[in-house]
This record gives structure tokens, sequence and C-alpha cells, in this order.
């Protein structure tokens, strides 16, 4: 399972964390501000007081063996940069920064970044939700207990039809369209086919989409 560093406790980062925690993954939160720790200490698995400029200080909270960071920095630019450049040097795989504005984001590409993502265009839980699972490509609530979810076909699911699949029976599900291409197809019938490299906009109650996102390729559909 993936474990996750967030670092910056904003409003972004400490979104990304409690999201990423709440669906039970390891989750060490870090910020300067003893208050923003404290207030998510009880809701992540580690939560700790340090300067993300310091590499001594992420060295020693071993940040180096962690699957992805997720940076968010966001009242002091030149922190974001060299945080986001440590980083990088200690070998985390993957890094996700906030940034404020394109030229800033440009510069953060340039010293490493793998993903940069501004607050204005991308919340925090749908950040979160879209680095849980690798075949969930998109994720939008709109409810309180619903959302919709954009996956991308499984090898169990190409070749067989929307009927034969039983979404609706086996995940409490409905698809609402499939993706194939540059093509859109709304309101898909029972008999329609499911083929390589399609995308399924699937609705449903947020617990059904957690079983869909967690299904196990090795069962049978």
């Amino acid at each position: 399972m993936k474990q996750f560093v967030v670092i910056g406790l904003g409003r972004f980062g400490s979104s990304v964390a409690t999201t990423l925690a709440d669906n039970n993954y390891d989750v060490l939160a870090i910020d300067k501000d003893e208050e923003r720790v404290q207030s998510i200490s009880n809701k992540v698995t580690h939560a700790v007081e340090a300067d993300a400029t310091d590499e001594e200080a992420l060295k020693t909270l071993g940040v180096r063996n962690f699957d992805v960071a997720v940076v968010s920095i966001g009242d002091n630019v030149s922190a974001n940069i060299l945080c986001t450049l440590i980083l990088k040097e200690l070998g985390v795989p993957y890094v996700i920064v906030k940034a404020p504005d394109t030229l800033h984001g440009k510069v953060l590409t340039k010293v490493g970044a793998d993903r940069v993502v501004y607050p204005e265009r991308d919340m925090g839980a749908r950040i979160a939700h879209n680095l849980i699972s690798s075949n969930v490509l998109d994720y939008i609530e709109f409810a309180p207990e619903y959302g919709v979810i954009e996956i991308i076909a499984t090898d169990k699911m190409i070749g067989k039809t929307l009927k034969e699949l039983e979404f609706r029976s086996k995940f409490n599900v409905n698809v609402m369209a499939i993706k194939r291409g540059e093509n859109l197809n709304v309101s898909p019938g029972a008999g329609d086919k499911v083929l390589e490299g399609d995308r399924l906009v699937v609705m449903g109650k947020n617990e059904s989409l957690e079983s869909l996102k967690d299904y196990d390729e090795s069962k049978d559909f």
C-alpha cells in the first residue's frame, strides 16, 4: 500500500492528508506551525512539526521511504521550490506540488516536480482520490453521499457488455457514459460492449464507488 507525506497543512494540504487517511492510507503530515500540526494529529498516521526546507530534518523523518509527497507550502514560494528540490534529491519517487500560478509551476517542473497542481482548478480531495487508485482518472463529489468516477476499463471488463458486467447488481452503481477516444457514448445500453482503452463514467453512492475502486482484478467480474 502506498505511503504519503503531506508537507504544508493549510486548507489544501489538510484536505489531501485527511482524505488519504480516511481511506486508510499511511500519512505523515508536516508543518512548521504547531497549531496546524496539533489540529490534524488525530486524523492522520503521524503529524510532525518541522521545517520542510531543512534537509537533515526531512532525512530524520525518513521521507525518502514514502511513495508520494504532496508539497503545499502556499505562503512561501521559495520554500515550496526548495522543499521540492530536497525531496527529489532524497529520492522520493513522486512529488506533487501546489503552485499559485503557471510561472511558479514551470519553475517547480524544472527542479523536479512530477506533477504541479493549481488550487483554483484542483480541490485537495479530488487530487487525493486520484492518487489512491491508478485506474481512477477522476473523482467528482456532487452530493455528500454520492459521487461520479471515471475509470479505465480493466482486462476483466474488456469484451463484455454492460449487462454481462452487472455493475448495478454487483456494485450498486450505474454507468452513465463510455468514452472511446474522442467519442462519448452518453447513456449506453445494456448491450454496449466495453473495449480496450474505454473509459467508463460511473455514478453511485460513495461507499459503492469505493468498492468498485478496490475491485481486485484477479477475481472474475
